[in-house]
């Protein structure tokens, strides 16, 4: 009997440590749920690229994909059309700018 007393015993404990390290665990979770940490919360500004363009031997832009868009659709900008977005190092032909070539694979796909 005393195996089965020693067993409930141990099990108590076990228990009660459980319960213990529950309440630290709600406890360091609800320190750090209210922790400020500077930067942390602050929304992220997703920076949008805007494009520019030369056509017709002047600068066009900024613009958006979505005008960039219906630039290609009006033949204004082609695969060869120098272009620059925010952020790159140099102008380069419009094909080499993934965004810009996807445009231009899509447009194609779609007139077949």
């Amino acid at each position: 009997m005393e195996n089965s007393f020693d067993s409930i015993d141990r099990l108590m404990e076990f228990g009660m440590s459980m319960a213990v390290a529950q309440q630290m665990m709600n406890t360091m979770n609800n320190a750090m749920a209210n922790m400020h940490v500077a930067g942390a919360g602050t929304p992220v500004m997703k920076t949008v690229a805007q494009y520019y363009a030369v056509i017709n031997g002047g600068q066009v832009g900024p613009m958006t994909e979505a005008e960039v868009v219906k630039m290609v659709e009006a033949d204004s900008i082609c695969e060869d059309t120098l272009m620059w977005k925010t952020g790159a190092a140099a102008w380069v032909q419009a094909k080499q700018l993934p965004e810009i070539n996807k445009i231009f694979m899509l447009r194609k796909i779609n007139k077949q």
